[in-house]
């Protein structure tokens, strides 16, 4: 991923909206949610999360598909796996452990 791509997508996260409709995508799986549902579990207005969807859209992070009368919306997990590739290839290169990450540590 090239280094304007991924601003532009974290761009569009960095709205609290997006974010929260990317999540619900997510943890949706592959199977996506329909539009209705999505907008239920957000209690947003139609035109809100259509505004936010097609922010969403615009840098590949979400897909829509018609089944029958019912729009589908999926999380395009290519492009997050791209993301976090991006975020991560150069980690810890600066040190001597650059082979593994930094672990969480318990508070």
């Amino acid at each position: 991923m090239e280094l304007s791509k991924a601003a532009d997508t974290l761009k569009e996260l960095g709205h609290p909206t997006r974010l929260s409709v990317y999540r619900e995508l997510v943890k949706a799986g592959h199977e996506g949610l329909p539009v209705g549902e999505l907008q239920k579990r957000l209690d947003i207005p139609a035109s809100t999360l259509s505004h936010h969807l097609s922010s969403l859209i615009s840098v590949s992070l979400v897909r829509q598909e018609r089944l029958g009368r019912t729009l589908f919306c999926h999380a395009r997990y290519e492009n997050l796996e791209a993301l976090i590739a991006f975020l991560t290839e150069e980690c810890c290169l600066g040190t001597d452990d650059y082979l593994t990450m930094p672990q969480k540590t318990e508070k």
